[in-house]
């Protein structure tokens, strides 16, 4: 289990290498956290850059460097963890992924192999692909490292808002940003899973008692598609005695057209998620309810924001 001196532990050895995002009020008792704007476009970049720390700590980095599997996001952070560190990267992310964030993986300087029709498929391939060549293998959210470095997004918000808050509200996929969030802020306020009703991991693994494989599908697919849940996230999720709501692919796009409208935000659609519990009304705040909606990424392609 991750625990609040992991993410302590995760933080110092992230210092000075990560952007401090911001929040700012929306409304009386609502904020959002801006981590859009975290290096390469998503919270990702806190755990993977953790985890690859860690490998090069303990010399598990060797000069093949590493290899990832990813919707985009993971990708896109092994590639600028990867460039900013002097060593190699190769990213297998699935035939779907958004090709904004194809092309920006080979901006940053990765090799990637399109492999698959979603992630799962992207995965086994890069498994082997480290197996072969002797990369270190970073996984996209089932990791103990990588759950650490997510968590610093919570230690951040805490200071931020020394005041406190009640509520996050958090986009899910495998869980790993959740997982940190959790470490981090679990005695400090309540935490809400938010999933796409036809992506749902986390929720299914919390109603059998265990991750186990969903169908996947729908908008967000590309950043919250996760077939199975991780393990970790499972076992900190039911531990905490977290909640899980889903949200339909309308709310999700509505709710990512209103964060361009009303605060120019271009969010992805996984980010959009989050806000998207509030707006359609499947998360219902109490009155003088503090909530936070973590807006975790913004490799999104704005064309149709328009």
């Amino acid at each position: 289990m991750i625990n609040t001196s992991d993410v302590r532990d995760a933080a110092r050895r992230l210092e000075g290498r990560l952007r401090r995002t911001p929040v700012f009020a929306t409304a009386p008792d609502r904020w959002f956290k801006l981590e859009y704007l975290q290096h390469a476009g998503s919270f990702k970049t806190r755990g993977m850059f953790n985890q690859v720390l860690a490998g090069v700590e303990r010399g598990a980095v060797p000069a093949a460097g590493i290899v990832a599997a990813s919707g985009g996001n993971a990708g896109l952070a092994a590639a600028y963890t990867a460039r900013e560190l002097g060593i190699t990267a190769e990213v297998y992310v699935p035939v779907t992924a958004p090709a904004v964030k194809v092309a920006k993986l080979g901006k940053l300087g990765a090799r990637v192999v399109q492999a698959g029709g979603e992630y799962a498929e992207a995965y086994a391939a890069a498994t082997v692909r480290a197996e072969q060549t002797g990369a270190l293998f970073c996984h996209a959210y089932d990791d103990p490292a990588m759950v650490a470095g997510n968590g610093t997004i919570g230690l951040e918000l805490a200071e931020q808002l020394p005041d406190g808050f009640d509520t996050v509200l958090v986009a899910v996929g495998g869980g790993g940003l959740i997982a940190g969030v959790i470490a981090a802020l679990r005695d400090r306020a309540r935490i809400v899973a938010v999933e796409p009703a036809t992506s749902r991991a986390l929720g299914a693994a919390l109603a059998a008692g265990g991750p186990v494989d969903v169908p996947v599908s729908g908008v967000a697919a590309d950043s919250l598609g996760a077939r199975r849940s991780g393990r970790i996230a499972y076992e900190m999720a039911a531990d905490a005695g977290i909640t899980s709501v889903l949200v339909e692919d309308t709310a999700i796009v509505e709710a990512r057209r209103r964060l361009w409208d009303e605060h120019r935000i271009v969010a992805e659609h996984g980010t959009a998620a989050a806000q998207a519990a509030l707006i359609s009304g499947v998360y219902r705040p109490e009155p003088g309810e503090r909530v936070v909606v973590l807006l975790c990424g913004a490799n999104s392609d704005p064309a149709d924001l328009a």
